[in-house]
C-alpha cells in the first residue's frame, strides 16, 4: 500500500481512521503543552516524566493483573506525578540544579520500571505480553475508546488553557510580576504540569517511554522559529504536531516493518529541521542571507566615504574622478560601484565617476552617524 492508497483508505478504513485521528489528536495535544515546556526551559522535564511513568504501567499490571490500557496509563498517570513532584521538591528544598534532579528522577524510575517488567516477565502468566509496547509504542493498539479519550482530554485542556490563558501567559514570562498581581502562582504552575504529565502519559502507547519526550518538543521547537507571539506559536505547534501524526502513520502504513512511533517522531524531526533552515526570522538561511547583505551594504558604506573624502576636495562635489582611483580602495568591487550607481549615490560616464547630491548626503549621514 502506498501513501496515496492510505489516504483513499483512510475514511472508510476504521483501523486506519483510528490511528490517524489518535495521533493527530496526540500530536496536537502534545504541540499545545509542549510550548509551555519549550518557553519554561524544561525540555528535559517530558523525558523524565516519560521514563518515570514506566514503573506505574508494571505496578498497575502487578496490581490488577489485567492489561487494560486505562488502567495502565491510571497508574502511569500517578507514578509521572509522583516523579514530577518529587523532582520540584529536589529543586526547591535541596542546593541540586533541574538538570541533576531530572536526570536522577529519569535514571531512578526507569530503572526501577525495567526491574519490575523483568520480574513481570519471569512470572508464569500470558497476560504480561505485550507490556514492553510501552516502551517504544504501538499504534496499531490504538482503538475507539483511546481516541475519544485524546479527544476528551484535548478539549479539557483547550477549555483551561482559554480559562487561565492571561494568568499562564503572564507566569510564563515574568513568575515575579505575577506574585505582585496576586496570582496563585503554585497553583498555575501545577496545573500546566498536570496536563504536561497527562500528555505524556495518553501518548505512551503510541509513541512509548523512549521517543515521547520528540514528540512533546519537536513540534515545540519547529514553531519557535516562527513567531514570537505565544498564541501563535501554540497553534503553530499543535499543527506541526499533529501533521507529524498523520505524515508519519502513513508512512509507517505504507511501508512493511516500519514502527509507527519512531516514524512520526522522523517526521516531526523533518518539520524542526526546515523550520531551522527556512524560518525568516531566525532561520540559518535567512540569517546568512542577512550576514552577506549586511556585509555587502558595509562595504558599499565604506567605499561611498572614500569617495566622499576625495569628492571633497573640489568645491564642486559633482566633480568627475577616474574609476582606477578606487582600485587602491580595499574592498573596492566593479559590483559595488554598479550598486552605487543603482541608489544614485554615483554617475558614471565612461571610465570616470562623480558623486551625486544623494551620494553627498548619504555620506554625510554615515558621518553623523559614527
Amino acid at each position: 500500500m502506498d501513501i496515496k492508497e492510505y489516504f483513499s483508505l483512510v475514511f472508510s478504513d476504521y483501523t486506519l481512521r483510528t490511528i490517524t485521528l489518535g495521533t493527530a489528536i496526540l500530536g496536537a495535544i502534545c504541540g499545545m503543552l509542549g510550548s509551555f515546556a519549550v518557553l519554561r526551559k524544561q525540555s528535559l522535564l517530558g523525558d523524565a516524566i516519560s521514563h518515570a511513568a514506566l514503573p506505574g504501567i508494571a505496578l498497575a499490571f502487578i496490581i490488577t493483573g489485567t492489561k487494560d490500557t486505562n488502567l495502565l496509563l491510571i497508574g502511569a498517570l500517578v507514578s509521572g506525578l509522583i516523579g514530577t513532584f518529587w523532582i520540584r521538591g529536589m529543586i526547591t528544598k535541596t542546593h541540586l540544579k533541574s538538570d541533576t534532579a531530572l536526570g536522577l528522577i529519569l535514571s531512578l524510575f526507569f530503572g526501577f520500571g525495567m526491574l519490575l517488567l523483568t520480574y513481570i516477565q519471569k512470572q508464569p502468566n500470558a497476560n504480561q505480553a505485550g507490556l514492553d509496547k510501552y516502551l517504544f509504542g504501538q499504534a496499531a493498539t490504538l482503538i475507539e475508546k483511546d481516541v475519544t479519550l485524546m479527544a476528551i482530554v484535548t478539549g479539557i485542556c483547550l477549555v483551561v488553557l482559554l480559562l487561565f490563558w492571561k494568568e499562564f501567559k503572564i507566569l510564563l514570562f515574568d513568575a515575579d510580576y505575577t506574585k505582585t498581581l496576586g496570582f496563585n502562582t503554585r497553583f498555575i504552575d501545577i496545573l500546566i504540569t498536570f496536563f504536561i504529565v497527562l500528555a505524556i502519559v495518553l501518548g505512551l502507547q503510541t509513541v512509548g517511554v523512549v521517543l515521547m519526550s520528540a514528540m512533546l518538543l519537536a513540534p515545540a521547537a519547529a514553531a519557535r522559529q516562527w513567531t514570537n507571539k505565544l498564541s501563535v506559536m501554540i497553534v503553530l505547534a499543535a499543527i506541526f504536531g499533529a501533521f507529524s501524526g498523520v505524515f508519519g502513520t502513513a508512512i509507517s502504513a505504507s511501508q512493511n516493518n516500519l514502527s509507527t512511533g519512531p516514524v512520526i517522531v522522523l517526521v516531526a524531526a523533518v518539520f524542526v529541521l526546515f523550520s531551522f533552515i527556512f524560518s525568516p526570522g531566525r532561520g540559518i538561511l535567512f540569517k546568512q542571507i542577512r550576514f552577506w547583505q549586511n556585509r555587502r551594504d558595509l562595504k558599499l558604506q565604506k567605499t561611498l566615504q572614500f569617495m566622499f573624502d576625495i569628492a571633497k576636495t573640489h568645491e564642486d562635489i559633482s566633480h568627475p574622478h577616474a574609476i582606477k582611483i578606487l582600485n587602491n580602495f580595499q574592498g573596492f568591487t566593479k559590483g559595488s560601484l554598479k550598486k552605487m550607481e543603482e541608489k544614485n549615490w554615483v554617475a558614471l560616464q565612461g571610465q570616470k565617476w562623480s558623486l551625486t547630491q544623494d551620494g553627498y548626503n548619504a555620506a554625510k549621514n554615515l558621518y553623523t552617524q559614527e
